[in-house]
């Protein structure tokens, strides 16, 4: 992989999970621009200074940026819970709870899927999807942040049953499909790290979606489309 094409590598992967899911949903492809955050930015210039031209240097500019989006996520879920009435507070605390189990069961299951690769690319890759949930977190927090500021006091839309949502129903037929290629393409010996994996975002989910609307249920359940689908094209890949 070029310094050219990596200086592109992040806009890319911050793309994908909602290009996979228009894929997946039906949904005709429209592009949303929207000003850089300053992490993205900083990221970017990481990665195109010389001295982070090595694969090592990419990596650490990748690092460096999931340590600021993890910093912006404890900060926006401290804002998000200044907000909230006090009886969503419980079950908010209970959402970040269980999205810090899957963070790291997440980060277990990366290191063996790509342990089965080979190639300075996938070690890219590797890093990039370890910052992708972390960055999704944070600006997801925010804008439940936002949406509660800008309600004056008064109660929030929640999403519909997911079989009362084509898109949402569609997504998780070809989440669970592209789980299931991924389980079977694994060696035997790593099954169990994907398996608690999948658990433990299933947790995540399942705690997470009753405090967000349609909209952000589709970008939650996207992402992991998006993950799962990349994993089972890559694992064994050398």
């Amino acid at each position: 992989m070029t310094v050219r094409s990596l200086r592109g590598f992040a806009s890319r992967a911050a793309l994908s999970a909602a290009a996979v899911l228009m894929l997946a949903a039906g949904a005709p492809a429209r592009a949303e621009v929207a000003a850089a955050d300053p992490i993205d930015t900083a990221m970017r210039t990481c990665l195109a200074r010389a001295d982070r031209s090595s694969t090592a240097g990419q990596i650490q500019c990748m690092d460096e940026s999931r340590t600021a989006w993890r910093s912006a996520a404890d900060a926006a879920f401290t804002q998000l819970l200044a907000k909230v009435p006090a009886a969503q507070q419980k079950r908010w605390r209970l959402s970040q709870q269980k999205w810090v189990a899957w963070r790291d069961a997440e980060d277990t299951m990366l290191g063996a899927a790509f342990a089965t690769t080979s190639g300075s690319q996938y070690q890219l890759y590797e890093a990039d999807m370890r910052l992708q949930p972390v960055r999704d977190r944070a600006l997801a927090l925010r804008n439940e942040a936002t949406r509660y500021a800008g309600n004056n006091g008064g109660k929030l839309p929640r999403g519909r049953a997911c079989s009362a949502d084509a898109r949402c129903e569609h997504v998780s037929y070809d989440l669970n499909r592209y789980y299931r290629q991924l389980y079977a393409r694994m060696p035997r010996h790593a099954r169990l790290t994907v398996s608690r994996a999948q658990s433990a975002w299933r947790a995540y989910r399942d705690a997470t979606t009753p405090l967000i609307d349609d909209h952000a249920r589709l970008d939650l359940l996207g992402a992991r489309l998006a993950t799962l689908k990349r994993l089972a094209e890559t694992v064994n890949n050398r």
